[in-house]
């Protein structure tokens, strides 16, 4: 990246942007990610766009990248099943490179990269939790089992159940996550409705999407 932060950090630029697409257009998909985790004991689950198409049953648009939640205090657990690849940490518009223990103590997603290519594979959410109790790094009055919120393919992919996911993609709602509320909206239950209802209540007062809730 063209400007290095203290710490080993690297500011991304405009002009980076593209050069990081191009790095994640070999980035696993949900069932690459199942195999290489399969049997381990941390509870993780895919979020983001690739959750909701695994809830509708099927691929509906293009993603970029491939995101999974773990909890933070599990990841080494997590961090031994890629021993073969560079673990770069991100965040504020940063990139630290082989990120140090200091550095990953310090942000919340990380980066899996092919150390003989540079492309990255997946990106990893190291989330706050309690034990078995999943914490909401959006508003951490909202907690959750963890036996709760992972649901799961008929072939056992774990995944973020969708009035989780959408909440997180309420922030922004970038026209590819509009598109993601409008195909998962209707296979949604009336449990999952009211629940995603009340949290968009609680963190984004006045949504736009509370209407058609």
């Amino acid at each position: 990246m063209s400007e290095q932060l203290p710490g080993g950090g690297f500011k991304v630029s405009t002009d980076d942007i593209a050069a990081l697409e191009a790095r994640w257009a070999r980035c696993w998909e949900p069932h690459d990610v199942a195999r290489r985790l399969a049997g381990i004991s941390t509870p993780w689950y895919i979020a983001a766009g690739w959750a909701l198409d695994l809830f509708r049953g099927e691929q509906t648009r293009e993603h970029h990248d491939l995101e999974i939640g773990v909890p933070a205090e599990r990841f080494p657990e997590i961090r031994e099943r890629f021993a073969g690849l560079v673990f770069d940490a991100v965040g504020d518009g940063r990139i630290w490179e082989a990120a140090t223990p200091q550095v990953l103590s310090a942000t919340w997603q990380t980066w899996l990269r092919e150390p003989a290519t540079g492309h990255y594979l997946l990106d990893v959410f190291r989330e706050p939790h309690d034990g078995t109790v999943w914490i909401c790094r959006r508003d951490q009055n909202i907690r959750m089992p963890y036996a709760e919120i992972i649901r799961y393919t008929p072939d056992r992919i774990p995944y973020l159940s969708p009035e989780l996911v959408l909440l997180f993609k309420a922030k922004q709602v970038r026209p590819k996550d509009q598109a993601d509320f409008d195909g998962a909206l209707p296979l949604l239950t009336r449990t999952q409705r009211e629940t995603l209802s009340r949290l968009l209540t609680q963190v984004h007062p006045g949504h736009a999407w509370l209407a058609s809730l």
